[in-house]
């Protein structure tokens, strides 16, 4: 099941609502709550509903530990055990094919790789789970001796399945006691619209019109037009923020209905004046929890500018990995610890010296060039494939700049890309700002509109988002897959 789902929009999000409306009491709110998060997980996957279950259970109890023998060396040895054994679990389910393969490939052995299914949202409710121990571990918060709301914590549906990775002290408090009101219900429903909107008329015409221009294939890639394979990188780069974000939006608009309150997990990457910008905006919660997990404990930018690129390496590398267990998104890490590394190291220096509006530019097209074909890396995971998209980029498979087929799609579809670009940019956000702002400043021509749109707004992008929906069978989330 996923969120844009005709199935969880008219009747699973309904009956849960309604179920979680009519229970006063919070602890019953947060077993009804459980209740249906453990059906939506087990929807998706069933099998390994059990695996989410002991890993949280091996976190509760770690952490318990970790706070009876609090100020010991013991304490450090079960915080070490309870991390080892968290990332074993994602190891063996994540990473034991592509360990086999390099052994394969190293020594001979094994001589067949073992195909591991990968649960839904490990990756995920892994690293949830880590950040809760660490942060009993550092006295940030109290280890919780209710394993009901470690579970519920754990598989909580608005983000269990693709994030962004909450952390147990941002929702403490929630999870003991919460109140819904109307204005927060209004956010959520009008948040929720709003990403349901950008995942099933966006994020999913960009996928669809991609696949027809940039079908998986090293030879119908290679006979891809100059102009149509730059295209196909565009749609890609769009489609990528708009289906993540999408699925983010929707997460704290389904939070809000029920009293949780979830950090923002992107702020207009594309927006971003260098490589370093974006990162501070992209995926901002797996960010951080690299940061603050693994970068800062190594020592950060504490113990000389050698350490701290060495640091990077470490993150960057493993920012990669946790993205796939195929050498595209290691590459892919490194790509950007490169990048960020010439940016610590002189460009951002260089950068500040440059003034107005062209410095501006400057700075902008050079982080879009940069991520746009960071995306290219991530996409592919055959490197025969990202060698022949190149190719085409520059004419070098002998493609001409531009054919009718990349003429009539262009064509067909500008509009709609035009308006994909607006939809990436805080354009619409600032239009609402606006409106919101002469409204609470009692403008009356401004306070009525406000209000009309308020209403009608995420109406119509529901409306319009179930007519996209029925019928159509191409709906994936790009980030399940991690």
């Amino acid at each position: 099941m996923v969120f844009s789902s005709l199935l969880f929009i008219y009747i699973f999000l309904p009956v849960n609502l309604l179920c979680y409306a009519l229970i006063s009491d919070i602890k019953k709110k947060n077993i009804c709550v459980l209740i249906f998060s453990l059906i939506f997980y087990a929807w998706s996957s069933p099998k390994f509903l059990l695996v989410l279950m002991v890993v949280a259970l091996i976190n509760y109890f770690g952490a318990i530990y970790i706070d009876k023998y609090r100020d010991t060396r013991k304490s450090a040895w079960v915080l070490a055990a309870d991390i080892g054994l968290s990332l074993g679990f994602l190891c063996y389910f994540k990473y034991l094919g592509f360990i086999s393969e390099i052994s394969r490939f190293i020594t001979g052995i094994p001589k067949i790789i073992p195909e591991v299914v990968l649960p839904v949202g490990i990756s995920f409710y892994t690293f949830q789970l880590i950040s809760y121990v660490v942060d009993v571990y550092r006295k940030e918060i109290e280890a919780d001796h209710n394993y009901g709301r470690v579970l519920l914590y754990t598989s909580l549906f608005h983000q269990c399945i693709a994030g962004p990775i909450v952390r147990y002290k941002d929702i403490a408090s929630d999870l003991k006691e919460r109140k819904t009101d109307i204005n927060s219900m209004n956010d959520g429903i009008s948040r929720f619209c709003v990403g349901l909107a950008k995942k099933t008329l966006l994020a999913n015409s960009c996928a669809s019109i991609l696949d027809s221009i940039l079908p998986e294939n090293v030879i119908q890639i290679s006979n891809v037009s100059v102009l149509g394979a730059w295209i196909g990188g565009l749609l890609y780069f769009l489609e990528i923020y708009l289906d993540f974000s999408a699925y983010s939006d929707m997460a704290i608009g389904l939070g809000k209905m029920t009293g949780f309150h979830y950090k923002e997990n992107f702020n207009y990457p594309y927006t971003a004046n260098s490589v370093t910008d974006f990162w501070r905006r992209w995926h901002i919660s797996l960010s951080a929890f690299f940061r603050d997990y693994l970068y800062i404990p190594l020592g950060g930018n504490r113990k000389g500018i050698k350490r701290q690129l060495l640091n990077m390496l470490i993150v960057w590398g493993l920012t990669g990995l946790w993205h796939g267990a195929s050498m595209n998104f290691v590459l892919w890490g490194l790509y950007f610890f490169a990048f960020l590394s010439f940016e610590k190291l002189f460009l951002l220096r260089l950068f500040d010296k440059l003034y107005g509006v062209a410095g501006t530019l400057i700075r902008h097209i050079y982080t879009i060039l940069v991520v746009f074909f960071g995306w290219i890396l991530f996409r592919f995971s055959d490197f025969n494939m990202i060698s022949a998209m190149l190719k085409s980029m520059f004419g070098m498979n002998g493609n001409t700049f531009t054919n009718f087929e990349t003429n009539t799609l262009i064509v067909n579809n500008l509009a709609f890309i035009l308006i994909a670009v607006i939809a990436s940019t805080p354009l619409c956000k600032i239009v609402a700002g606006i409106f919101k702002k002469r409204s609470r400043q009692g403008v009356v021509g401004y306070t009525y509109a406000y209000n009309i749109l308020n209403v009608v707004i995420p109406v119509v992008l529901l409306f319009l988002s179930t007519i996209a929906l029925i019928g159509n069978s191409y709906n994936p989330f790009i980030y399940f897959r991690f």
